[in-house]
This record gives structure tokens, sequence and C-alpha cells, in this order.
């Protein structure tokens, strides 16, 4: 089997790397001092989203662009080390319009929504003019069964009226967030995966309340800030509502797809920062006398992070590969395998980063602490650990094991 990346993703590898190590990167110290400290946009984004588009590295993330859409259509597997070059950086990925949640809200407008509904809400993130979020998780319920989401969407002549409260909205709280996709029960006499609609809601839309930002173990995400939000009689007209009534699971499965492979391709990346930031604080302190990379307990530490990440390297590509070739029905398996390991190495890598670096590592001097706390935030976001290893079960008990037929066993004594 040949591993290597085709002559074309190495590439596009090639020229997104020189884009970042000469544009994105330099910039980070000033993105951190305009966005995290003084809570500002940072003033050079336009002009290095127009760099980065006139480059071609626009909307990268996007294997199934038409025609007359900007982007350049490279498959998963291409793209893979592309978001790996993003991950390094929380915010590297809205300079080449890749960030969530806008990418997977793309790809659901792009196979569930009317030439219309495209027009009006998709062409505007195809070209970054506005942001999105995504409204799914309830407070009131176990959303980790997502048959239990209760926001309900009612028929009320042309229009739809809306009524809940969602939280844990990745980007809602963002100023230019100006609409959201809302999950929400629309028919409650139908069977429990077709209870549920997709529907289309501007942010500026009356009964629309910003109930507060929310934070994940005290560190904010300065991309797409997290929000709960009241939908209280909201009324939107029918067209809005995404595919046909019951569509609800559908839409966001296929939206879940690539939202849970892109987090894991970009957590590769900052696991590659993690570890080589591991090595240079080890080489250049001090402890008792030698160096502190000269200890055996480190080296573990860097060796055991290798090893994972390698790993877990390859099964995001065997993920990517697949999705390419059988689609999203065809790689849930594998979606599932990299959805469990991968935030789980990265909370790994990270505690151990954390230990070598010792108090600075929890520090904002360092982006360690936001690491654990991001690896933390993905074995619960998109669906729970748990929820993936059951689906990783079903599929791996789906033939009928005896013990007694196994033709690896020794006959049994009559």
């Amino acid at each position: 089997m040949d591993f290597e990346l085709s002559e074309h993703a190495e590439q596009w590898r090639r020229r997104l790397q020189v884009f970042f190590d000469q544009e994105v990167l330099p910039r980070h110290r000033a993105w951190l001092d305009h966005v995290v400290q003084r809570r500002e946009p940072a003033p050079f984004m336009a002009e290095l989203q127009s760099k980065a588009r006139a480059q071609g590295l626009w909307n990268l993330g996007l294997p199934e662009l038409a025609d007359d859409e900007p982007g350049t259509r490279l498959s998963n597997l291409d793209y893979a080390p592309l978001a790996e070059i993003m991950g390094r950086l929380f915010w590297a990925s809205e300079v080449f319009n890749c960030q969530a949640p806008d990418v997977p809200n793309m790809i659901a407008l792009q196979n569930c929504a009317t030439p219309a509904q495209k027009r009006q809400w998709l062409r505007p993130l195809l070209e970054a003019q506005t942001r999105s979020a995504f409204g799914m998780t309830e407070p009131d319920v176990a959303s980790s069964d997502a048959t239990n989401i209760a926001t309900t969407i009612v028929r009320d002549g042309d229009d739809y009226l809306i009524n809940g409260r969602k939280w844990f909205i990745t980007g809602a709280a963002h100023p230019r967030c100006s609409f959201l996709i809302v999950m929400g029960v629309s028919n409650p006499d139908a069977d429990r995966t077709r209870r549920h609609s997709c529907i289309i809601v501007p942010m500026n839309a009356p009964g629309v309340r910003l109930v507060r930002p929310i934070r994940w173990m005290g560190c904010e995400d300065h991309v797409a800030p997290i929000g709960e939000l009241k939908f209280e009689n909201v009324r939107v007209p029918a067209e809005n509502l995404l595919g046909q009534e019951g569509d609800g699971f559908k839409v966001a499965q296929i939206r879940l797809g690539p939202a849970r492979i892109h987090h894991c391709m970009r957590s590769i990346g900052l696991c590659e920062l993690l570890i080589e930031l591991m090595m240079a604080r080890a080489t250049e302190r001090r402890a008792f006398g030698r160096s502190v990379i000269e200890y055996d307990t480190v080296q573990r530490w860097i060796a055991e992070s290798r090893v994972e990440l390698e790993q877990a390297r390859l099964l995001c590509y065997r993920c990517a590969w697949l999705l390419d070739r059988a689609g999203h029905h065809g790689a849930w398996r594998e979606v599932s395998l990299i959805k469990v390991a991968v935030p789980a190495m990265l909370q790994r890598i990270a505690d151990r980063a954390m230990q070598v670096f010792g108090a600075m590592g929890g520090s904002d001097d360092t982006p360690i602490h936001q690491a654990l706390a991001w690896g933390r935030l993905l074995r619960i976001g998109d669906g729970p650990d748990e929820v993936h290893l059951r689906q990783i079960f079903r599929m791996e008990a789906a033939p009928p094991w005896t013990i007694a037929d196994s033709p690896y066993l020794a006959p049994h004594p009559v």
C-alpha cells in the first residue's frame, strides 16, 4: 500500500504551507492581541482572506462545489493534510474560509437546499460575507439521543412557528452570524426518526434571543463563539424549511459527517504543534543538573505521543479516502472510529505537554490548556464517545457469533 500523498495533494500542501508560514503565522501574536486581549476583530483578516483567495486557497474543504461556486474542489483525502496545517492555529481556518461551523453548514445547504435557498444563504457563506450556526443541542433534554430534541417547528399557514431553547451552539454568539439552521419537532406523531425537521432561521427574526455567550472549561471559542439561544414564537416563511418535513436527521447527518472528520483533521495538526512545543521546552529547561529532555519519563511521553499521532493520522486518512469513495453513508464506521480515537489522543498529548511545561502550560502564554479543553469538548460534541462506541459495537456484532462454530477452537470433547 502507498501511504504517500498524491502529487496533486502534495502540490496543494506545499502551497498552503508556504502561505501559512509567510502570511498567517507571523500575524499570530497580533491576532491574539486584537481578538483575545482587546476583544475586537483582527483588522488584517479581510486582507489575508483576499490574498488566500487570489492564490486559489479558498473553500478547500468543499469537494462538491458547483461550477459557479468559488473553491478548489479537493477531495476529502487531499484536504486532510491541508486541514492539519490549519489546525496548528485555532484561527487559521478562517483565513481560507474553512472554519466550523460554516463549512458543515455549506455542505448541508449544498445537498439539501433549494436553488433559491442556495442563492440567499449558501452563496454569502461561500464568499465569506457572513457567518452561520447550527442549533441542535438543548439544555433540558439528553441531546446525546437526538430524538429527545424538543424545540417545536409548527406549520402556521405560509409560515412556521418555532419555540424552544438551544445551547452550546458554535458560532451563535459571533457578531457576524446572520442565520442558523435549527432542528426541531415538526410532526410529533411520526416515527421517532421522522419527527424532526431543519429550518433556516435569520438571527434578526423577531423572537430570537441570545441568552448568553458560553465558555467551555474557562475557554472561549474566538473564531466561532458559542451561544445559548431562546426561540419565542419565531415566525419564518415555509420556504425556509431545509429539505422536506421529517428530513431533520437526514440534514443533520449530512453535515455532521464532514464536521466530525474536519475536527479530527485539524486536531492532528494541533497535536503536531504540541509535540514540537514539548521538544522545545524539554530541551531548553534544566532540572536537577540535566536537561529535562534527558529524563526517561519525558522521552517516553514524547515517543508515545508520536506513536499515537501517527496511528490517528492514518485512521483519518482512511476515513477521508472512504468518504470520497463511499459517501457519507458508506463511511459511518470510520467516522465513528476517528471521532472516538482522535479527541482522546488530543487530550493525552495535551496533558503530557502541560506536564512538561509545568504551570506555564495552564496559562494563556501557550495553547496547551485550550488544546486540552478542545479535546475534552470533542469527546462530547457531535455525538459523545459512548454513542459512537455503541455504533461501532453494533457494526462489529453484526455476524451471528457463536463459539461452538468457530473453526479456530479445538473440538470440544464428547
